[in-house]
């Protein structure tokens, strides 16, 4: 990866959050900028975006800060090649993303569902317009 670093600004636009959103991810011990500059302000890598590009999809499924710290988690023992796994905690690991991946496919399910209703009933108000506006005509 890049390790270019970014101010916290740049980082804001490219993940669509906004800072005040991005420090309380860093409260949460969610993303911790990489560094500091020297006039202290928050660097971020590219890794660090990606992390928070993982939260952003995350929150409207209605994951937890907690279950997001998880993942995370799970990830970042998966991704470090400095970890040494052995086939079993690599294999639990994995299953966490799975159960992950399900609960996500779950809610997106959920998601569509919701938006046909959604788009039902505005049809059903176009169409209800409609008739009014051929009502009225002489």
């Amino acid at each position: 990866m890049d390790d270019k670093h970014m101010q916290i600004g740049e980082v804001a636009a490219r993940t669509e959050l906004s800072l005040r959103t991005i420090r309380h991810y860093e409260e949460t011990g969610l993303v911790i900028p990489s560094a500091r500059s020297q006039g202290g302000f928050r660097l971020y890598t590219e890794t660090d975006v990606q992390r928070l590009m993982v939260i952003r999809r995350m929150k409207p499924l209605g994951f937890t800060l907690d279950q997001m710290r998880d993942l995370l988690d799970a990830t970042d023992r998966l991704d470090d090649a400095d970890d040494d796994l052995d086939a079993d905690e690599r294999e639990a690991l994995l299953e966490r993303v799975r159960e992950y991946e399900r609960a996500a496919t779950e809610q997106v399910d959920k998601l569509r569902i919701q938006l046909a209703r959604a788009e039902d009933f505005a049809a059903t108000l176009r169409a209800r317009q409609e008739q009014d506006v051929l009502a009225a005509r002489p």
